[in-house]
């Protein structure tokens, strides 16, 4: 007795657990008319909102942005930085990364759904095999649904609650034909999941409760000739009013009509009750909860899905109920279309191939006209249509020429950014992956992978940069690796001053124009995981990292079909750009500078430049005395360029500065953002050619100290500690450097610079 008194306590226990925990019972309960006018008042924006308004506020509530110009230059073109991970990343079984081209592409086009005129248009993503195009709408769709049933993205539908008492008590004599209108469609409500049927029972029951099939808000219940009326006394004049009376993106309140069961019941009881505040006593507004799984506002056919044989629904059963309510089979034709369930919702088809070929051809005339005929009645159907669609597959809608003009295409390339290539590896196969490589070698496999998908020409960057030799060491001989940059919005650091300036706004929408056709040929996303997967596999190793040789030795001896794929010159183009950039990450590590003296040559210069020559002045930032003459110039401009720099380039250089600073630097950062001098952008451009020079010559040690280069190679042996203390230094000042400004590990740091020293880097880029 007492372990079944204890077994009952715990079951007890736990429903009353699950009682606190699940929370659908908690859903919202349709309410009267006259709350929801209330909830109107309160929220307009809110309460009036079409599928297309709701899935843009959706994409809005989940996607991040910030404004940031692609070079940190406010006279530079401006991108968008959109953060979508919260989108399509987060809470997802498979996440889709989007790089910065198609994050811009899409928010584009998604900012159209705010406006009129989207009804009659399907969305069709396109793209070539292996793009993610299932991963990104499925991961869309069920971001949708989330947003739809929470408070920010719910909204109300339609649902008569018929007096029974009332209307009887009417005068008996009345015909019936007076109420022959009233449901010509009932919901059945079969398979959505919620406990909304209509409801008939015996004749004690207080109301039959008719949902509106079509989900129509419940506003558009009122006549319209009195919705604006109406309107302008439950709004008060804001932004949103003015938007709602005059802006297209919002037609559809004051020009829709409700659904043919609707407007029968509205005119019925009008006819019955002969009065309007009686008949809206029996309106009511619920949620229009969302459920793709049971097609209630959200339905995917996949090619494979076949087609019902009858799209017409009835239900036998309520039919002779309505029949024995109103004593005549003639007054209710209960029947409409599955596309009621997801009127003002989504229709999506995953592929444009085998059954799902004729679902787009039956939707032609819906999408056309926004109507579907059922038998003698006609169905509107306002609903946002996806469909996913490869490139062979367009074809299929070759015989409906007029159906292009109602097929908005969104293309979904393959990745062209490295960092969101690297996000994908890093998902497919872990986070740990990158501690198994040297830096930048994970990244020069992205950029490896991408090159297959990018055009070799660019009449766009030959136009903008006519000399390719003088970044031989950054970049390939058609700069697929410069479009690499600009293509995830960075402009890179080793470009030279003469080209940043004639990369004005004109020339960069060209070339980001370019990228409209890449994408679309060259290693998918799956060959991508397939080859890393291979590469991984093979050279990942306990004792030693990942690194340059390794992934050439790979590709150089990968099959002849994606090695074909890869530009010829390409990958020795990467491995001299790694190449360098490693040798100058050790010669920032190995440089040590006293800061505070570059940045008094630095403030000295600026203010020397702002005087005449020969004239004696006193320096604003540093309080010196300068005696402004072309030594004194020169000896500074030695250390920010070059020593053979010839006269009119110093004067360019001087006429630059001293521009930059009275136009900018002293009239906007300091005068007006109250920025310190050693904030400008001036100076930190000085400051940063003026590190550069100095490291030119911190390699001496490296090159010619034998006891150096051995330190490096016996760090962390026995052999170590044998060496003189002041080298020990040095190579630990180096090694720790590495780490703290680059991201290296120690393991990391120490093959870095055995592979700089056995590669002779130092005499190569001499």
């Amino acid at each position: 007795m007492e372990t079944n008194a204890l077994n009952k306590t715990s079951v007890d226990q736990t429903l009353d657990l699950l009682d606190k925990n699940i929370t659908d019972s908690q859903r919202l309960k349709p309410v009267p008319f006259e709350e929801f006018l209330n909830m109107l008042n309160a929220k307009p924006s809110h309460m009036l909102r079409n599928i297309f308004q709701t899935f843009h506020d959706m994409i809005k509530c989940y996607v991040d942005e910030s404004e940031d110009t692609i070079a940190g230059d406010i006279d530079k073109l401006t991108f968008t930085k959109y953060d979508c991970s919260r989108l399509f990343v987060e809470d997802s079984e498979n996440p889709y990364f989007t790089d910065m081209l198609f994050a811009n592409r899409f928010m584009k086009q998604m900012e159209y759904l705010r406006h009129g005129a989207q009804q009659n248009r399907i969305y069709i993503f396109y793209g070539p095999h292996g793009c993610g195009k299932s991963t990104f709408l499925n991961n869309l769709l069920k971001k949708f649904e989330i947003y739809a049933n929470t408070e920010e993205g719910l909204r109300y539908e339609i649902v008569w609650r018929l007096d029974i008492k009332k209307l009887k008590d009417k005068d008996k004599s009345l015909s019936i034909s007076a109420f022959e209108k009233l449901i010509h469609y009932v919901e059945k409500g079969e398979g959505d999941g919620m406990k909304h049927e209509p409801i008939f029972t015996d004749t004690n029951a207080d109301y039959i409760e008719v949902p509106c099939i079509s989900h129509d808000n419940p506003f558009l219940a009122i006549p319209k000739d009195q919705r604006r009326i109406v309107l302008d006394e439950l709004i008060k004049n804001d932004e949103f009013k003015w938007r709602l009376f005059t802006e297209k993106e919002y037609e559809w309140v004051f020009k829709e009509e409700v659904c043919t069961i609707c407007s029968s019941i509205y005119h019925s009881l009008m006819e019955r009750l002969g009065n309007p505040s009686e008949v809206f006593k029996m309106l009511y507004a619920r949620p229009y909860y969302f459920n793709r799984r049971l097609g209630t506002g959200i339905s995917v056919f996949n090619p494979g899905d076949r087609p019902l044989k009858q799209n017409i629904v009835s239900n036998e059963m309520l039919q002779k109920r309505i029949n024995a309510l109103f004593q005549d089979s003639n007054v209710i034709n209960y029947m409409y279309s599955r596309f009621a369930k997801i009127n003002n919702g989504i229709y999506a088809l995953m592929d444009i191939k085998a059954h799902n070929i004729e679902r787009m051809v039956e939707l032609h005339n819906i999408i056309s006209e926004g109507l579907h005929k059922v038998e003698d009645i006609e169905e509107r159907v306002d609903s946002l249509f996806f469909a996913l669609m490869n490139p062979e597959d367009k074809r299929s809608i070759r015989d409906f020429p007029s159906f292009e003009d109602r097929i908005q295409y969104i293309d979904i390339p393959y990745v062209l950014d490295v960092k969101t290539e690297v996000k994908i590896y890093n998902n497919i196969f872990g986070r740990h992956i990158e501690g198994s490589f040297l830096p930048m070698v994970l990244e020069n496999f992205a950029r490896i992978i991408i090159c297959t998908r990018i055009g070799k020409k660019s009449m766009a960057l030959a136009e903008w940069i006519k000399d390719t030799s003088k970044y031989k060491n950054f970049c390939d001989d058609q700069l697929m690796l410069l479009k690499m940059e600009l293509f995830s919005g960075h402009i890179p650091k080793w470009l030279k001053e003469e080209d940043i300036k004639t990369l004005d706004n004109t020339m960069l929408k060209k070339i980001i124009a370019e990228s409209e056709i890449y994408g679309k040929e060259g290693l998918s996303g799956r060959d991508a995981i397939k080859i890393f997967d291979q590469f991984y596999s093979q050279y990942a190793k306990e004792d030693r990292l990942i690194n340059m040789p390794d992934l050439c030795t790979f590709f150089n001896k990968l099959d002849d079909q994606p090695k074909k794929m890869i530009p010829q010159g390409f990958l020795e183009s990467l491995l001299r750009m790694y190449d360098y950039s490693v040798l100058q990450q050790v010669k920032e590590s190995l440089y040590y500078y006293n800061e505070e003296q570059i940045a008094k040559d630095i403030k000295n210069y600026i203010s020397a430049v702002t005087n005449e020559l020969d004239s004696i002045v006193k320096c604003i930032f540093t309080q010196e005395e300068i005696h402004v003459t072309e030594a004194f110039l020169e000896s500074i401009e030695n250390r920010l360029l070059s020593e053979d720099m010839d006269k009119k380039r110093r004067q360019e250089i001087r006429n630059d500065v001293l521009k930059e600073y009275t136009t900018r630097a002293l009239t906007h950062e300091i005068m007006i953002e109250g920025k310190n001098i050693t904030e400008t952008r001036l100076f930190e451009s000085l400051y940063d050619r003026y590190v550069h020079n100095l490291k030119k010559k911190v390699l001496e040690p490296f090159i010619e100290n034998e006891n150096f280069r051995n330190a490096i190679k016996d760090f962390d042996t026995e052999k170590y500690k044998a060496h003189d203390k002041r080298i020990k230094k040095d190579v630990k000042f180096l090694l720790d450097n590495l780490s703290g400004k680059f991201g290296y590990s120690t393991q990391g740091a120490n093959e870095a610079c055995i592979y700089v020293i056995d590669n002779d880097l130092a005499n190569k880029f001499k």
